[in-house]
Protein backbone atom coordinates (compact mmCIF):
# COMPACT_ATOMS: atom_id res chain seq x y z
CA UNK A 1 0.00 0.00 0.00
CA UNK A 2 1.23 3.53 -0.87
CA UNK A 3 0.41 6.63 1.00
CA UNK A 4 0.47 10.18 -0.70
CA UNK A 5 0.28 13.37 1.26
CA UNK A 6 -2.23 14.50 1.66
CA UNK A 7 -7.61 1.96 26.73
CA UNK A 8 -6.37 2.36 29.70
CA UNK A 9 -8.35 4.62 31.57
CA UNK A 10 -12.24 5.69 29.62
CA UNK A 11 -14.99 6.65 31.55
CA UNK A 12 -18.25 6.72 29.50
CA UNK A 13 -21.99 5.71 30.44
CA UNK A 14 -23.37 2.22 30.06
CA UNK A 15 -25.82 3.76 27.37
CA UNK A 16 -23.90 5.58 25.41
CA UNK A 17 -21.14 3.31 24.78
CA UNK A 18 -23.99 0.58 23.75
CA UNK A 19 -25.38 3.32 21.55
CA UNK A 20 -22.33 3.06 19.73
CA UNK A 21 -21.70 -0.51 20.54
CA UNK A 22 -19.28 0.28 22.69
CA UNK A 23 -20.15 -0.88 25.14
CA UNK A 24 -17.39 -1.90 26.82
CA UNK A 25 -16.29 1.49 27.58
CA UNK A 26 -19.19 1.73 30.34
CA UNK A 27 -17.05 -0.73 33.11
CA UNK A 28 -13.66 0.77 32.27
CA UNK A 29 -11.68 2.87 34.39
CA UNK A 30 -12.05 5.63 36.75
CA UNK A 31 -15.26 7.09 38.46
CA UNK A 32 -17.75 8.23 36.30
CA UNK A 33 -17.49 12.43 35.39
CA UNK A 34 -19.89 15.05 37.04
CA UNK A 35 -23.33 15.63 36.51
CA UNK A 36 -24.95 15.41 33.04
CA UNK A 37 -28.04 16.62 31.27
CA UNK A 38 -28.28 13.40 29.71
CA UNK A 39 -30.75 11.73 31.28
CA UNK A 40 -29.88 8.28 29.44
CA UNK A 41 -26.03 8.49 30.97
CA UNK A 42 -25.59 6.74 34.09
CA UNK A 43 -22.73 6.33 36.18
CA UNK A 44 -19.81 3.66 35.37
CA UNK A 45 -19.72 0.38 37.42
CA UNK A 46 -17.67 0.04 40.26
CA UNK A 47 -16.38 -2.67 39.01
CA UNK A 48 -13.89 -1.35 36.67
CA UNK A 49 -12.57 -3.61 33.75
CA UNK A 50 -9.05 -2.51 32.47
CA UNK A 51 -7.51 -3.25 29.53
CA UNK A 52 -4.43 -2.78 27.41
CA UNK A 53 -6.80 -1.21 24.37
CA UNK A 54 -4.03 -2.18 21.99
CA UNK A 55 -4.47 -3.38 18.80
CA UNK A 56 -3.65 -7.22 18.23
CA UNK A 57 -2.02 -6.24 14.77
CA UNK A 58 -1.54 -10.62 14.26
CA UNK A 59 -5.39 -10.87 14.97
CA UNK A 60 -5.84 -8.24 12.13
CA UNK A 61 -3.30 -9.10 9.64
CA UNK A 62 -4.22 -12.48 10.00
CA UNK A 63 -8.72 -11.81 9.89
CA UNK A 64 -7.69 -9.47 6.65
CA UNK A 65 -5.80 -12.58 4.86
CA UNK A 66 -7.93 -15.12 5.82
CA UNK A 67 -11.45 -12.78 4.80
CA UNK A 68 -10.27 -11.54 1.26
CA UNK A 69 -12.45 -12.66 -1.10
CA UNK A 70 -12.48 -11.77 -4.87
CA UNK A 71 -15.53 -11.05 -7.30
CA UNK A 72 -15.36 -12.65 -10.31
CA UNK A 73 -14.49 -11.53 -13.80
CA UNK A 74 -18.38 -10.93 -14.83
CA UNK A 75 -19.19 -9.26 -11.81
CA UNK A 76 -16.45 -6.40 -12.20
CA UNK A 77 -16.85 -6.53 -16.04
CA UNK A 78 -20.86 -5.49 -15.11
CA UNK A 79 -19.61 -2.36 -13.05
CA UNK A 80 -18.32 0.22 -15.05
CA UNK A 81 -16.63 1.52 -11.49
CA UNK A 82 -15.12 -1.51 -10.70
CA UNK A 83 -13.79 -1.88 -13.77
CA UNK A 84 -11.80 1.14 -13.67
CA UNK A 85 -10.33 0.11 -10.31
CA UNK A 86 -9.40 -3.07 -11.82
CA UNK A 87 -7.90 -1.68 -14.58
CA UNK A 88 -5.88 0.67 -12.70
CA UNK A 89 -4.55 -2.17 -10.38
CA UNK A 90 -4.81 0.01 -7.25
CA UNK A 91 -7.82 0.99 -5.31
CA UNK A 92 -7.65 4.73 -5.02
CA UNK A 93 -8.48 5.71 -1.17
CA UNK A 94 -8.99 9.16 0.68
CA UNK A 95 -8.35 8.24 4.17
CA UNK A 96 -6.39 8.91 7.49
CA UNK A 97 -3.35 7.84 9.35
CA UNK A 98 -4.32 8.56 13.25
CA UNK A 99 -7.72 7.61 13.99
CA UNK A 100 -6.47 5.01 16.48
CA UNK A 101 -9.91 2.57 15.79
CA UNK A 102 -10.63 3.36 12.66
CA UNK A 103 -7.33 3.78 10.52
CA UNK A 104 -3.80 4.44 12.53
CA UNK A 105 -0.39 3.99 10.60
CA UNK A 106 1.63 1.84 12.66
CA UNK A 107 5.16 3.23 12.38
CA UNK A 108 6.45 0.09 13.04
CA UNK A 109 5.74 -1.60 9.98
CA UNK A 110 4.10 1.27 7.75
CA UNK A 111 0.90 -0.45 7.99
CA UNK A 112 -2.40 1.04 8.18
CA UNK A 113 -5.02 -0.67 10.31
CA UNK A 114 -8.58 -0.03 11.51
CA UNK A 115 -12.48 -0.78 11.35
CA UNK A 116 -12.08 1.88 7.83
CA UNK A 117 -8.75 0.92 7.02
CA UNK A 118 -9.57 -3.21 7.11
CA UNK A 119 -13.00 -2.48 4.71
CA UNK A 120 -11.16 -0.58 1.93
CA UNK A 121 -8.28 -3.79 2.32
CA UNK A 122 -11.36 -6.04 1.91
CA UNK A 123 -12.56 -3.76 -0.81
CA UNK A 124 -9.49 -4.10 -2.85
CA UNK A 125 -9.40 -7.86 -2.39
CA UNK A 126 -12.58 -8.21 -3.38
CA UNK A 127 -11.99 -6.04 -7.14
CA UNK A 128 -8.41 -6.72 -7.21
CA UNK A 129 -7.24 -10.01 -5.45
CA UNK A 130 -4.69 -8.55 -3.36
CA UNK A 131 -5.58 -6.81 0.12
CA UNK A 132 -2.43 -4.49 -0.38
CA UNK A 133 -3.51 -2.91 -3.51
CA UNK A 134 -4.06 0.84 -1.95
CA UNK A 135 -3.60 4.00 -2.48
CA UNK A 136 -4.09 6.09 0.27
CA UNK A 137 -4.36 9.50 -0.15
CA UNK A 138 -4.36 11.45 3.50
CA UNK A 139 -7.77 14.31 3.45
CA UNK A 140 -9.30 16.16 6.22
CA UNK A 141 -12.85 17.00 7.14
CA UNK A 142 -12.58 19.79 4.19
CA UNK A 143 -11.30 17.47 1.48
CA UNK A 144 -13.55 14.93 1.16
CA UNK A 145 -15.56 15.79 -1.33
CA UNK A 146 -13.22 17.86 -3.74
CA UNK A 147 -10.61 14.25 -3.86
CA UNK A 148 -13.62 12.57 -5.26
CA UNK A 149 -14.84 15.51 -7.40
CA UNK A 150 -11.41 15.93 -8.68
CA UNK A 151 -11.28 11.93 -9.42
CA UNK A 152 -7.58 12.19 -7.05
CA UNK A 153 -9.48 8.84 -5.07
CA UNK A 154 -12.09 5.99 -6.38
CA UNK A 155 -13.31 5.81 -2.63
CA UNK A 156 -13.70 7.81 0.97
CA UNK A 157 -13.00 5.35 4.15
CA UNK A 158 -13.17 8.14 6.87
CA UNK A 159 -15.63 8.08 9.54
CA UNK A 160 -17.73 9.83 6.66
CA UNK A 161 -21.07 10.92 8.06
CA UNK A 162 -23.67 10.45 5.55
CA UNK A 163 -25.59 13.66 5.11
CA UNK A 164 -27.87 15.29 2.77
CA UNK A 165 -25.78 18.50 1.83
CA UNK A 166 -22.91 16.11 0.93
CA UNK A 167 -25.12 13.88 -0.63
CA UNK A 168 -25.48 16.83 -3.42
CA UNK A 169 -21.64 16.70 -3.87
CA UNK A 170 -21.25 12.91 -3.63
CA UNK A 171 -22.68 9.26 -3.58
CA UNK A 172 -22.39 7.22 -0.50
CA UNK A 173 -22.61 3.70 0.01
CA UNK A 174 -23.48 2.07 2.99
CA UNK A 175 -23.86 3.08 6.17
CA UNK A 176 -21.89 0.40 8.03
CA UNK A 177 -21.63 2.33 11.06
CA UNK A 178 -22.88 4.79 13.56
CA UNK A 179 -21.55 7.45 16.28
CA UNK A 180 -22.82 10.46 17.91
CA UNK A 181 -20.81 13.25 19.11
CA UNK A 182 -18.54 13.44 22.43
CA UNK A 183 -17.36 16.03 24.05
CA UNK A 184 -13.51 15.81 25.73
CA UNK A 185 -11.51 18.08 27.79
CA UNK A 186 -8.67 17.74 29.73
CA UNK A 187 -8.39 15.10 32.53
CA UNK A 188 -7.64 18.04 34.48
CA UNK A 189 -11.11 20.42 33.66
CA UNK A 190 -13.09 19.95 36.42
CA UNK A 191 -15.42 23.05 35.19
CA UNK A 192 -16.92 21.51 32.25
CA UNK A 193 -19.41 18.30 32.96
CA UNK A 194 -22.51 19.07 30.35
CA UNK A 195 -22.95 20.26 27.61
CA UNK A 196 -24.07 23.36 29.14
CA UNK A 197 -21.04 24.33 30.96
CA UNK A 198 -19.99 25.06 27.35
CA UNK A 199 -21.71 28.39 27.47
CA UNK A 200 -19.09 31.33 27.21
CA UNK A 201 -16.21 28.52 26.69
CA UNK A 202 -13.87 28.03 23.51
CA UNK A 203 -14.96 24.84 22.19
CA UNK A 204 -12.66 23.09 19.20
CA UNK A 205 -14.42 21.54 16.16
CA UNK A 206 -12.90 20.47 12.53
CA UNK A 207 -14.06 22.23 10.01
CA UNK A 208 -15.70 20.03 7.28
CA UNK A 209 -16.88 18.69 9.49
CA UNK A 210 -20.79 17.78 11.23
CA UNK A 211 -19.47 19.40 14.38
CA UNK A 212 -19.97 22.74 14.42
CA UNK A 213 -23.62 22.86 13.00
CA UNK A 214 -24.28 20.69 16.15
CA UNK A 215 -22.09 22.76 18.51
CA UNK A 216 -24.01 26.17 17.11
CA UNK A 217 -27.40 24.44 17.60
CA UNK A 218 -26.82 22.07 21.05
CA UNK A 219 -24.30 25.08 22.30
CA UNK A 220 -25.36 28.02 20.71
CA UNK A 221 -23.40 30.64 23.58
CA UNK A 222 -19.87 28.26 22.83
CA UNK A 223 -16.96 30.30 21.38
CA UNK A 224 -15.78 28.10 18.17
CA UNK A 225 -12.81 27.99 17.19
CA UNK A 226 -12.44 25.66 13.94
CA UNK A 227 -9.24 23.22 13.25
CA UNK A 228 -8.44 21.74 10.06
CA UNK A 229 -7.42 18.22 11.57
CA UNK A 230 -7.93 15.81 14.92
CA UNK A 231 -4.46 16.64 15.72
CA UNK A 232 -4.82 20.65 15.44
CA UNK A 233 -7.82 20.46 17.33
CA UNK A 234 -6.56 17.96 20.38
CA UNK A 235 -3.03 20.21 20.20
CA UNK A 236 -5.45 23.77 20.66
CA UNK A 237 -7.06 21.48 23.98
CA UNK A 238 -3.96 20.81 25.03
CA UNK A 239 -2.09 23.82 25.22
CA UNK A 240 -5.21 25.60 26.96
CA UNK A 241 -5.77 27.69 23.48
CA UNK A 242 -9.70 25.76 23.93
CA UNK A 243 -11.70 24.57 26.97
CA UNK A 244 -13.44 21.20 25.26
CA UNK A 245 -13.23 19.77 21.89
CA UNK A 246 -16.42 17.89 19.90
CA UNK A 247 -16.05 15.44 17.03
CA UNK A 248 -17.27 12.10 16.68
CA UNK A 249 -17.49 10.05 20.13
CA UNK A 250 -15.37 7.26 18.11
CA UNK A 251 -12.53 9.72 17.44
CA UNK A 252 -12.37 10.86 20.84
CA UNK A 253 -12.43 7.59 22.18
CA UNK A 254 -9.72 6.51 19.89
CA UNK A 255 -8.10 9.54 21.69
CA UNK A 256 -7.83 8.44 25.04
CA UNK A 257 -6.95 4.85 24.05
CA UNK A 258 -3.81 6.49 22.98
CA UNK A 259 -3.37 8.75 25.66
CA UNK A 260 -4.59 7.56 28.59
CA UNK A 261 -5.03 9.75 31.51
CA UNK A 262 -4.71 12.63 29.37
CA UNK A 263 -8.57 13.52 28.53
CA UNK A 264 -11.75 13.22 30.31
CA UNK A 265 -14.56 12.31 28.03
CA UNK A 266 -18.16 13.41 29.31
CA UNK A 267 -20.81 11.28 29.54
CA UNK A 268 -23.43 13.18 27.60
CA UNK A 269 -23.48 12.89 24.13
CA UNK A 270 -25.30 15.42 21.65
CA UNK A 271 -26.17 15.86 18.28
CA UNK A 272 -28.26 13.36 16.20
CA UNK A 273 -26.95 9.94 15.21
CA UNK A 274 -24.46 9.98 12.80
CA UNK A 275 -24.44 7.03 10.36
CA UNK A 276 -21.02 6.60 8.28
CA UNK A 277 -21.14 5.84 4.37
CA UNK A 278 -18.50 5.28 1.89
CA UNK A 279 -18.19 8.11 -0.25
CA UNK A 280 -17.84 7.97 -3.94
CA UNK A 281 -17.99 9.79 -7.10
CA UNK A 282 -21.57 11.29 -8.06
CA UNK A 283 -23.92 9.64 -10.51
CA UNK A 284 -21.88 6.67 -10.98
CA UNK A 285 -22.24 3.04 -10.85
CA UNK A 286 -20.05 2.56 -7.64
CA UNK A 287 -22.66 2.75 -4.95
CA UNK A 288 -24.58 -0.01 -6.31
CA UNK A 289 -21.30 -2.62 -6.20
CA UNK A 290 -19.67 -1.24 -2.99
CA UNK A 291 -23.58 -2.19 -1.28
CA UNK A 292 -23.38 -5.25 -2.96
CA UNK A 293 -20.02 -6.21 -1.51
CA UNK A 294 -20.67 -4.40 2.23
CA UNK A 295 -23.70 -6.54 2.35
CA UNK A 296 -21.76 -9.78 2.06
CA UNK A 297 -19.03 -8.86 4.40
CA UNK A 298 -21.63 -8.43 7.53
CA UNK A 299 -23.51 -11.60 6.22
CA UNK A 300 -20.37 -13.37 6.09
CA UNK A 301 -19.65 -12.03 9.66
CA UNK A 302 -16.61 -10.82 8.69
CA UNK A 303 -18.11 -6.76 10.14
CA UNK A 304 -18.53 -8.57 13.18
CA UNK A 305 -15.28 -10.19 13.21
CA UNK A 306 -13.67 -6.44 12.11
CA UNK A 307 -15.53 -5.07 14.80
CA UNK A 308 -14.22 -7.60 17.48
CA UNK A 309 -10.71 -7.18 16.46
CA UNK A 310 -10.44 -3.30 16.16
CA UNK A 311 -12.89 -2.25 19.39
CA UNK A 312 -14.36 -5.27 20.78
CA UNK A 313 -11.48 -6.80 22.32
CA UNK A 314 -9.73 -3.70 23.25
CA UNK A 315 -12.43 -2.64 25.82
CA UNK A 316 -13.70 -6.18 26.52
CA UNK A 317 -16.97 -6.17 24.87
CA UNK A 318 -17.87 -9.98 23.43
CA UNK A 319 -20.86 -9.50 21.75
CA UNK A 320 -20.74 -7.04 18.42
CA UNK A 321 -23.36 -4.49 17.90
CA UNK A 322 -26.01 -5.17 14.60
CA UNK A 323 -24.64 -2.94 11.96
CA UNK A 324 -27.21 -0.58 10.42
CA UNK A 325 -29.37 -1.50 7.57
CA UNK A 326 -27.77 -0.85 4.48
CA UNK A 327 -29.57 2.49 2.37
CA UNK A 328 -30.35 1.89 -1.53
Amino acid sequence: MSINNPLDKIVVSRRQAVALGLGGFATMGLAACGGSSDSDSSASGSSAKKTSGKLDKDAYDKLIKESSKQADDATISANKWASKVKKAGKLRVGGVQTSELFSYLDDKDNKVRGFDAGLSQLLAAYILGDSSKIDLTQVTSDTRESVLQNDQVDAVFATYSINDDRKKLIDFAGPYFTARQGIMVLATNKDINSVDDLAGKKVAVQSGSTGPSIVKEEAPKAIQKQYKTDEEARAALEQHRVDAYIIDQTMQMGSMISNPGKYRLLKQLIGPKDSYGIGLPKDSDAAAFVNAWLQKVEDDGVWEKLWKVCMGTRIGQKTAPKPPAIED
